[in-house]
């Protein structure tokens, strides 16, 4: 009755989205578990059912029940109560352990159509994406076609933040002055939620983006709509965009200036940081590091 009220709650809201995935990694996510769900309610849902049963057989007011106080082992109880976890847990080491090189989010996607590339920056409180085979980008909104790997290399220009898509798969973090990747894939058409999944100021809340799957023809028509935006993703307008903000509208950007993703990662690295950012750094014991952020 307990999980029947929690699952009842949760069906107004969006908490279940893990539970619909839209892509083969988040397929594989959700039966993954799923099958450690299962695998420990085999273990949890006995104990709970023999507690209320010993409880019941074995209450005060029962005198047909055996009482047996000197009693201390039985060897096919210990048994079964050692062999069985045993079991379990060796399943799911070889399960995880193939699971975690099979769902490495640094693992490339095999698929006979060409990956588009894009970079991530997480900025306070927004996300950047920046298409650099097509030199547009966007702010809260993603765009990517239907069946075609994505390629995310994602970093931060600020504090480390968090990059979810819980219909699509894996969560990964993006931390400044490194890059990470992840590889995802949409399979149907549609408007996934994106969000960070870590908490990072008073925007947090609202860092959420639109994740829009259409088919190769409606994302071509997209980029060359973007463009023709009428702003450009240069070095001046990155450093507007940059500055915090909250609940910050979907833009669109032309002419993106390429190696910016670079920049931002190499901001944050002593001895390769461009001279542009060197008035925001200062020195500390651990090395140069924005001023803001400092």
């Amino acid at each position: 009755m307990a999980v029947a009220i929690l699952l009842l709650t949760l069906g107004g809201c969006d908490h279940l989205e893990l539970m619909n995935p839209k892509g083969s990694i988040g397929a594989q996510e959700k039966d993954l578990i799923l099958i450690a769900l299962g695998l420990m309610l085999l273990v949890v849902i006995p104990v709970i059912v023999l507690t209320l049963v010993f409880a019941w057989r074995y209450r005060e007011s029962n005198s047909k029940a055996t009482y047996m106080p000197k009693w201390a082992h039985s060897t096919p109880i210990e048994i079964v109560i050692w062999s069985i976890p045993c079991i379990i847990v060796a399943f799911l080491a070889v399960l995880i352990w193939e699971t975690t090189h099979s769902l490495d989010p640094y693992r490339t996607l095999e698929s006979d159509v060409a990956p588009v590339n894009v970079e991530v920056v997480a900025l306070d409180w927004k996300w950047l994406f920046i298409y650099p085979d097509y030199g547009v980008a966007a702010v809260n909104h993603l765009a990517i076609p239907v069946g075609t790997p994505i390629n995310f290399r994602l970093t931060s220009a600020s504090m480390m933040n968090s990059f979810f898509i819980p219909q699509l798969g894996s969560q990964i973090y993006a931390m400044a002055g490194m890059q990470t990747q992840l590889h995802l894939v949409a399979d149907e058409a549609g408007i996934y939620a994106g969000r960070s999944s870590a908490f990072s100021g008073p925007g947090f809340s609202d860092m959420h983006f639109d994740t829009v799957a259409v088919p190769r023809k409606q994302f071509d028509a997209w980029i060359m709509q973007a463009t023709n935006a009428p702003v450009a993703l240069d070095e001046a307008s990155y450093r507007g965009l940059e500055q915090p903000s909250i609940k910050t509208p979907a833009t669109t950007y032309a002419r993106v200036t390429p190696g910016l993703f670079d920049s931002i990662v190499d901001r944050f690295m002593a001895g390769r940081m461009p001279a542009v950012a060197l008035n925001d750094a200062i020195c500390t014991p651990q090395g140069l590091v924005s001023r803001r952020n400092y």
